[in-house]
């Protein structure tokens, strides 16, 4: 056997090469503790745990932005900017997804169809939109005023009128603040008369010229108005008689409609449904609107009468009047 190298076996039966220090430097198979290694290679800052927790942060941020309102409807519209502009709030709020038809298009405002937001628990929602010369059709305008509460530029009640109040009115940004304030107190008074438990569409929101509420129909089939309908004959007295008790309902909630008829009440599956509150007066304000009563109902019984109903408008109205507001006509 040679000094400087033997063979021996292991334990498989294998040869295994030794070597003597002296002949051939050991290699060291050992290395330093992991405490001690020195890093070769720089820590990434993308790698950093910080870093990442802060980047899920943002993708989930960002994935949560909504994109931008733009219903495909609009986009045909001439006046398509001057309804997202109206609108766009009640998509960011959650209110809205989508605009989807027209229901109806007046001189004062058109009401569209829009796709409601799951988180409404509704499918469907209608947005009443209000274009800038809405006063130009709006009769008898100084008595509906007369008859709520007024507010100023500045949107702060003003408590009897003045010359410089009256100027101040007729200023661009005084016409402004009318519009607003005739919008904002229909939202008042028909989310009133909801409450009440009148047959009014559920309102849900008003900002700025719009107003949206409970959509009445199906989609691309809304509620027809009551004079674009014939009635089964049999429907006529019930129904009267529900837009009565509508009518003293609103009244007894000192609400006068003001410009009640066939043209601003829904006919849906047998039932009626009173829309269009913008110029609804308080009686407490100004007694003097009794007229106003006078005439809702009188133009839905000679409505009604085509079908047979037979009422004394005068009657009616003045009976309403004793119970709800006390003055005896």
């Amino acid at each position: 056997m040679n000094e400087d190298k033997e063979d021996t076996e292991d334990t498989n039966g294998d040869v295994e090469d030794t070597f003597e220090d002296e002949d051939i430097p050991q290699k060291r198979l050992r290395t330093k503790p992991a405490t001690l290694r020195k890093s070769t290679k720089k820590a990434s800052y993308e790698s950093n745990v910080d870093v990442q927790r802060w980047l899920i942060e943002q993708a989930r941020e960002d994935s949560e932005i909504k994109p931008e309102f733009n219903p495909t409807f609009a986009a045909s519209l001439r006046d398509g900017p001057w309804l997202l502009s109206s609108l766009a709030r009640f998509y960011e709020q959650d209110l809205i997804t989508d605009v989807l038809h027209v229901v109806k298009s007046g001189k004062e405002a058109t009401v569209y169809c829009c796709a409601a937001d799951p988180a409404t628990g509704a499918e469907y929602l209608a947005a009443k939109v209000y274009r800038p010369r809405m006063f130009r059709s709006l009769k008898n305008d100084a008595i509906y005023r007369q008859s709520r509460t007024q507010r100023d530029v500045q949107g702060r009640v003003v408590h009897g009128q003045s010359r410089h109040h009256d100027a101040a009115m007729k200023s661009e940004k005084g016409r402004a603040a009318q519009i607003t304030s005739w919008i904002e107190h229909e939202f008042r008074v028909q989310h009133l008369l909801y409450n009440a438990g009148a047959s009014v569409p559920r309102p849900l929101m008003q900002i700025g010229n719009a107003i949206l509420m409970e959509y009445v129909g199906d989609v691309g089939d809304p509620a027809p108005l009551l004079r674009e309908v014939m009635l089964p004959r049999e429907e006529a007295q019930p129904l009267f008689a529900s837009t009565l008790r509508n009518i003293e309902l609103c009244l007894e909630y000192n609400c006068i409609h003001g410009d009640l008829s066939e043209y601003n009440i829904l006919y849906w599956r047998g039932n009626v449904v009173l829309i269009d509150f913008a110029q609804a007066v308080d009686p407490r304000y100004n007694p003097d609107v009794y007229f106003l009563l006078l005439r809702d109902i009188e133009r839905i019984c000679g409505y009604f009468a085509r079908y047979g109903v037979e009422a004394d408008a005068h009657e009616l109205a003045g009976e309403m009047w004793a119970r709800h507001v006390g003055a005896v006509l």
